[in-house]
């Protein structure tokens, strides 16, 4: 069965909006790597700093190539305009990893 990434980030109230517009700009980035099933960025409502990042593939050797290949070549690029690579709007990451065991999806109705 697949697996489950949920990337934890600590983000400061003032960083969240550039934490999202990052994101929004590699929009697509990972939906063609082969194994990946799921993405989404969860925002915090209330009683939390941390956005998580759930992501899904098919097992943990797609997870693997997508971390050491397409991944690591975004978060290496530099800034849009001068050329420095732009300070993290986290201040904090931790990856959980999860398989799963079951699952259920709406009935027709």
């Amino acid at each position: 069965m697949s697996v489950v990434k949920i990337n934890v980030l600590t983000v400061p109230a003032e960083q969240r909006e550039t934490l999202e517009k990052r994101f929004a700009h590699r929009a697509h980035a990972v939906e063609n790597s082969d194994g990946f099933e799921w993405f989404e960025l969860l925002r915090p409502v209330e009683g939390t700093d941390q956005y998580l990042v759930y992501t899904r593939w098919r097992d943990e050797e797609s997870f693997q190539a997508w971390l050491e290949g397409p991944m690591k070549a975004a978060h290496q690029g530099g800034g849009e305009e001068s050329g420095e690579k732009p300070k993290p709007a986290a201040t904090g990451s931790t990856l959980w990893s999860f398989e799963v065991v079951q699952q259920a999806e709406p009935k027709s109705a």
